[in-house]
């Protein structure tokens, strides 16, 4: 059985400096996936050029059994595909509604009535928020509003780039939290990028390391969680 999405000897560029160099990742239906590293590393730009910006020059990205290295980004996100971008990008001027509507509409959904319950659910407080306008919320709500606005595309691949960033320690245990109810309910997919690797790896089925646009490490969260390096590099000096 085919992976939902693999990426076999990708490399992208940004001109002429390389950001990614032969990645090879797989991502099974069903599972959380994240990938761990330092600022730099390569993992924004792993997730865009999964997107289709920027394009990968060399390798392949297979998802459900299609080659889309060469799609247009707008091909690609129609495949039930959802980003939850870093930094949010929210419609600061759009009210809470009106960013989970564009949600949908990007995927052409007309009928957002389930979709809506689903945010809700997961997140209480953007109910409570409905007619604010996004700029006006705290930075968690913000990333909930980011999370729920992908939701409503009904995805089956769902990418999180940087969940936590800039949030307190609490609002990231809800965040994570609801991640985690979404894939043991729904079945729903995650490839989450993340810098918080404790988080990370408690949360996800497998995980792997990048560093300087290569990956060096992969395993379940449990193994990588327990390697001394890992630990080292990312778990001790106040990154826990």
């Amino acid at each position: 059985m085919s992976a939902l999405l693999s990426l076999t000897g990708v490399t992208a560029f940004y001109g002429a400096i390389q950001a990614l160099r032969g990645i090879d990742l797989t991502v099974e239906k069903g599972e959380i996936v994240t990938l761990i590293g330092a600022n730099g590393a390569g993992k924004s730009t792993l997730m865009m050029t999964i997107c289709g910006s920027p394009r990968a020059r060399d390798g392949q990205i297979v998802h459900e059994g299609q080659d889309i290295t060469a799609w247009p980004t707008h091909l690609i996100m129609r495949r039930r595909i959802a980003q939850a971008p870093e930094g949010r990008r929210i419609f600061n001027r759009m009210t809470v509604h009106e960013n989970l509507l564009m949600g949908a509409e990007v995927a052409g959904r007309t009928d957002t009535t389930d979709g809506l319950d689903q945010v809700f659910t997961l997140f209480p407080r953007l109910k409570e928020r409905i007619g604010q306008r996004g700029g006006t919320l705290s930075g968690g709500e913000q990333q909930m509003l980011a999370i729920g606005r992908a939701l409503m595309s009904r995805p089956t691949l769902l990418l999180l780039d940087e969940p936590s960033l800039g949030l307190a320690p609490l609002v990231v245990r809800q965040i994570f939290g609801a991640i985690r109810d979404l894939n043991r309910t729904t079945g729903l997919t995650v490839l989450l990028v993340e810098q918080n690797a404790y988080q990370a790896l408690r949360l996800a089925h497998r995980g792997y390391v990048l560093v300087n646009g290569s990956i060096t490490m992969a395993g379940t969260g449990a193994e990588l969680l327990a390697r001394p390096e890992i630990r080292a590099a990312y778990l001790e000096g106040g990154h826990t």
